[in-house]
């Protein structure tokens, strides 16, 4: 693993159902930074982040976290992982529900109050989850991931079907625990969202297109808008 990587990567190869899904991907997240992994619907974005937090069977290849094999014991309490569906109670209320995750991780009580605020849901503490719109449930599930304090974040479609203000008002918080130090690896196929990311991998069919930063694939394509740039990768990629 390179110095200062949070995740790496090296011939990651994956079968699902008998049909390769991911193909001899290689790369490198670096810590402290928020990382997009970008690219339309069914390209293996999700395949991808299940290998990362050992969930997923592979082929081939080799993926370590924070200097450790994906999935080994002790990154149990170091990786959290935060589905695209919100993984927290409807009918318990957001503080109900991150009091429960605190106990069974055994956090101490002032960690609920702290990620109220992280989350920004001080004003929604006491009402069910279930009454609560689809940007504030993410926001509890991702508060439940928070109660740890991990080291990385992984993300999976965090701001699907939700309102431009809600998507801002998320990756706001996502800023805000990345200056905290933590890595967050988060998938998109909206291609505007790539401005929020320190760095992007853009994936295609199951392969890693390039790995870039916003103003660098601007750079590269002569494109301004990232989903024209986007578009741009994929005709180089056809032309190679």
């Amino acid at each position: 693993m390179a110095a200062g990587s949070a995740i790496s990567v090296a011939g990651l190869r994956v079968r699902r159902g008998g049909k390769p899904v991911l193909h001899d991907l290689s790369f490198e997240v670096p810590r402290g930074r928020i990382t997009g992994l970008l690219g339309p619907s069914g390209c293996g974005k999700s395949t991808l982040m299940r290998a990362i937090v050992g969930v997923q069977i592979v082929e081939a290849g080799r993926v370590d976290v924070l200097g450790e094999p994906a999935g080994s014991p002790p990154l149990r309490r170091l990786v959290s992982y935060v589905t695209q569906a919100p993984s927290v109670y409807g009918d318990l209320s957001v503080r109900e529900n991150l009091e429960f995750f605190a106990r069974v991780l055994g956090e101490p009580a002032h960690r609920v109050e702290e990620v109220i605020e992280t989350v920004s849901l001080g004003e929604h503490v006491d009402q069910p989850v279930g009454n609560l719109s689809g940007g504030q449930r993410s926001r509890v599930s991702l508060g439940t991931a928070l109660l740890g304090e991990p080291q990385l974040l992984v993300l999976d479609e965090p701001t699907v079907g939700l309102d431009p203000v809600l998507r801002r008002e998320l990756w706001e918080t996502f800023a805000k625990i990345a200056a905290g130090g933590a890595t967050l690896l988060v998938s998109s196929h909206v291609m505007d969202e790539a401005d929020h990311c320190d760095e992007l991998l853009l994936m295609r069919d199951g392969r890693l297109l390039a790995i870039e930063t916003p103003v660098s694939l601007r750079e590269r394509t002569g494109k301004q808008g990232l989903e024209e740039a986007f578009l741009a990768l994929i005709e180089e990629a056809g032309a190679a």
